[in-house]
């Protein structure tokens, strides 16, 4: 090998590409069309972290405050005050909800004539509706996370598409096949798919695992709304 091609090579190495995969690089060097797409995918993927990060939190905090809300209600022996006792962040549990629910409607229940049955059935429906307003508002910004694991690989494979045809463009401007001509527009379009797939797996597992949990709540909500509807159904037994 002659000294000229040595410092041919050299000079290769010093200008042309990285040795390594450089994703700002990528980023900096690819089409407007695919930068747009790589933006949209990194906030989608942003805000799929802080939906897990502060949904984790809340649904530990939340769970953590209702089974020491149902410890003290089952030990109560005066409901009512134990109820206006409950002020703060107790007031906003979804079991407080109910009891408070529950009590409303057992007010209204008892005054003048008690029909047991009809009492009955609206004291459940009452507690019914908020064991199921508030799951849907705990499950509320889930929502999201279905969407990016559903709609995020499709954006990534639009932008490998347009990436692709990119490459076939300037494979027809410069007149020249080489792989030194279609490489970069191909590595950005691969890199869409993988910035998709970035955005969609956390999300499609963390759907799937706080789906679970969600309804593991509402389980034990049910749970207690049926218990405390029990108790209240043998007061009005007693009538």
């Amino acid at each position: 090998m002659s000294v000229m091609t040595l410092l041919v090579m050299g000079a290769a190495g010093l200008d042309g590409a990285p040795d390594h995969l450089d994703p700002v690089r990528l980023f900096m060097d690819a089409d407007p069309v695919v930068k747009g797409v790589l933006g949209a995918l990194a906030l989608a993927s942003l805000w799929v972290w802080t939906i897990i990060i502060t949904f984790s939190a809340r649904i530990l905090g939340i769970a953590r405050k209702t089974e020491a809300y149902e410890a003290e209600f089952w030990k109560a022996r005066d409901l009512e005050a134990f109820q206006k006792g409950a002020q703060g962040q107790k007031a906003d549990l979804p079991a407080a909800k109910v009891v408070a629910a529950a009590l409303s409607e057992w007010r209204r229940s008892v005054t003048g004539k008690v029909d047991r049955e009809a009492a009955r059935g609206r004291l459940a429906s009452a507690m019914d509706s908020v064991v199921a307003a508030e799951t849907e508002e705990l499950a509320d910004r889930l929502n999201f996370l279905a969407t990016v694991g559903s709609v995020a690989p499709f954006v990534g494979l639009f932008g490998t598409v347009w990436g692709i045809m990119n490459s076939f463009f300037q494979i027809g401007q410069q007149q020249n096949s080489s792989l030194a001509v279609v490489a970069p527009g191909i590595s950005e379009a691969l890199f869409a798919t993988a910035v998709g797939l970035f955005a969609a797996i956390p999300a499609v597992i963390a759907y799937n695992r706080f789906s679970h949990k969600v309804n593991g709540f509402e389980s034990r909500l049910q749970r207690f709304a049926d218990r405390f509807h029990g108790s209240l159904s043998r007061e009005l037994d007693q009538l």
